[in-house]
């Protein structure tokens, strides 16, 4: 959600409604530098504004006030006040040191000595040093951007050398990640801050040695086993037929057939589709630019694009013109992908790892598998493997096999079940004779010339 503009009460702070992910801003109208931070399970009152010193700007510091839980937006905003008053005369809030309020930690040297680089600094010096230098995903720089503003929003102006020294602190930070926020979140949190910590670390020898990240009893990960079998497909087809956007049940099938991250399949276009080739250009997988690759499409694989290119144009003519899957969102295409589990049970990862289950079923090798999820695969020999030569022939043809496997699970349903038929009968990928829901109506659905889908398949067999 996008930050807000509200006048702060207990009311209104209590009716803000919680983030699907992430947090949000809700800053006072009344109170400049005043405001929540939104999340999924706590609310901070939080004051934000320039430190200064011989009356140039120093720095932005941002200091947590409070739970909204525990205490009064009344209590709040006074204590806000008097912490930017704080600020203004160039003292933080926090710092217990005289000295150290009067003098804000310097610059981060680069090739020196300086103990004293706050959090804030080793990050934005990891953000544009390591992350954008080697071209990393904006999905992964919003992982780390979201570890360091919302979990250690309270730290940023604290100094790398004062977290090193106080190992207990930082244990205790993960204990609370993990009761508020969960164990994945708590150790990944970690990680991001042992990075950064080593990160700075290269620059800033005088830095203890002992990262203090290490200082904290992980969290047990255990890998989600959520896909599906064989057996398993034929209900969740039967589920997709009865979702109501098209569109969107266009990607997940999709998903389904080839495995790939949806994050990467939400911004395919058209130029993107090589009919006569029959492949699906990824520009930007996870990993950035240099894993871009190509994936090889099945039958059923092209049948798929076709309709939701078709739909993408009755429903969003304007946004089609640019994206595969089209949607009524900002970027113009499918931003959201989750679904209701009782409408739909299996959807994003879980289909990636159905596509591996189902691919081991279909005789497909654990190496053409993890190529065809443009995958890494180990050892010395895998350097010698060239990609791009197996993919027009022995690559389609395991792709088509896992294709038809999947498809092999519905059996006779799709002659038995009409909401099946209507969607993957025969001749159902020719024509738009199916009437529009009421919500593809009143998502300004208008019927357009259709897709030569016999020619498009003609080419590409």
């Amino acid at each position: 959600m996008t930050d807000i503009r509200i006048s702060l009460t207990d009311k209104a702070i209590a009716q803000l409604p919680a983030p699907k992910e992430g947090w949000y801003l809700a800053r006072d109208t009344e109170l400049k530098g005043f405001f929540v931070v939104i999340g999924k399970r706590k609310r901070t009152f939080t004051v934000q504004a320039d430190l200064r010193q011989g009356g140039k700007r120093a720095s932005s510091i941002r200091v947590s006030i409070g739970d909204a839980s525990e205490m009064s937006t009344r209590a709040a905003r006074a204590t806000a006040k008097e912490y930017l008053a704080q600020i203004s005369r160039g003292r933080h809030p926090k710092n217990d040191k005289q000295a150290d309020e009067a003098h804000p930690a310097p610059a981060m040297a680069i090739g020196g000595t300086v103990a004293s680089v706050t959090l804030r600094q080793a990050w934005e010096r990891y953000l544009e040093a390591h992350l954008i230098r080697k071209n990393r995903s904006e999905k992964t720089i919003e992982g780390y951007r979201d570890h360091v503003d919302r979990i250690f929003a309270d730290w940023l102006d604290t100094t790398l050398h004062e977290l090193a020294t106080d190992p207990a602190r930082v244990a205790k930070k993960h204990d609370h990640v993990t009761k508020e926020n969960g164990p994945y979140m708590a150790n990944g949190s970690m990680r991001t801050l042992r990075a950064i910590y080593n990160h700075a670390r290269k620059t800033n020898r005088s830095l203890p040695s002992d990262n203090p990240a290490d200082a904290v009893d992980w969290n047990e990960e255990e890998r989600r086993n959520t896909g599906m079998g064989s057996a398993d497909l034929k209900g969740w087809f039967a589920q997709l037929a009865g979702h109501d956007n098209p569109v969107r049940r266009e990607f997940h099938l999709f998903t389904l057939l080839c495995g790939s991250r949806p994050t990467a399949l939400q911004e395919a276009k058209p130029e993107h589709i090589d009919f006569r080739r029959r492949t699906l250009h990824i520009p930007k997988p996870k990993g950035g630019k240099k894993k871009a690759f190509d994936i090889p499409l099945s039958r059923q694989m092209i049948l798929c694009l076709v309709r939701a290119i078709r739909f993408g144009r009755q429903m969003y003519p304007l946004q089609a013109q640019e994206w595969v899957f089209p949607a009524d969102s900002a970027s113009g295409h499918l931003a959201e992908t989750k679904e209701d589990r009782e409408m739909l049970s299996k959807w994003g990862n879980d289909l990636r790892q159905t596509f591996r289950t189902i691919a081991t079923a279909a005789g497909v090798s654990d190496i053409d598998a993890k190529l065809l999820m443009n995958h890494a695969i180990p050892g010395v020999n895998a350097g010698y493997i060239t990609r791009h030569k197996l993919l027009e022939d022995h690559l389609r043809s395991q792709q088509q096999a896992i294709s038809s496997a999947a498809f092999a699970a519905l059996g006779a349903s799709v002659a038995q079940n009409g909401s099946l038929q209507d969607w993957l009968g025969r001749g159902s990928g020719r024509c738009a004779s199916r009437p529009l829901s009421s919500d593809e109506i009143r998502a300004g659905a208008r019927p357009v010339p259709q897709i030569e889908q016999g020619s498009i398949l003609r080419s590409a067999s």
